[in-house]
Formats: C-alpha cells, sequence, structure tokens
C-alpha cells in the first residue's frame, strides 16, 4: 500500500464511511408546494447522513 493513498482508502472496510443522499432532480419536485417536497425529506436526509459522519469520523479519527 502506497503512502500516498487517501486515508479513506485505508480505513476499516466492515466501517465505510456513511454515502451521502442523492440530491433530488429539478423534475422530482412538482413545483405544488407540498408540505413534504422532495427538498424537505432530501434535507432530513443530508441532515441524517452529516451526523452519521460525524460518529464515523469520532470513530476513525486518522481519516
Amino acid at each position: 500500500m502506497s503512502t500516498n493513498e487517501p486515508a479513506a482508502a485505508v480505513s476499516d472496510p466492515d466501517d465505510p464511511p456513511p454515502q451521502r443522499p442523492v440530491e433530488p432532480d429539478a423534475a422530482d419536485c412538482c413545483g405544488e408546494g407540498c408540505v413534504r417536497c422532495v427538498y424537505d425529506v432530501h434535507d432530513e436526509a443530508l441532515a441524517r447522513h452529516e451526523a452519521a459522519m460525524a460518529a464515523w469520523r469520532a470513530r476513525h479519527p486518522s481519516t
């Protein structure tokens, strides 16, 4: 393994970093002002992802 590899490449394969949620396409929103728009759902998923990343970074301080 080369020392030039990114830190994420040498992380624990049993505990990979959380994957960022896919951003909705503009066509996914109907533009009708829904109470839970696809963008609201994405924002909630992004907040969960950020919390999961913080926990993952705490478990992997060297990355």
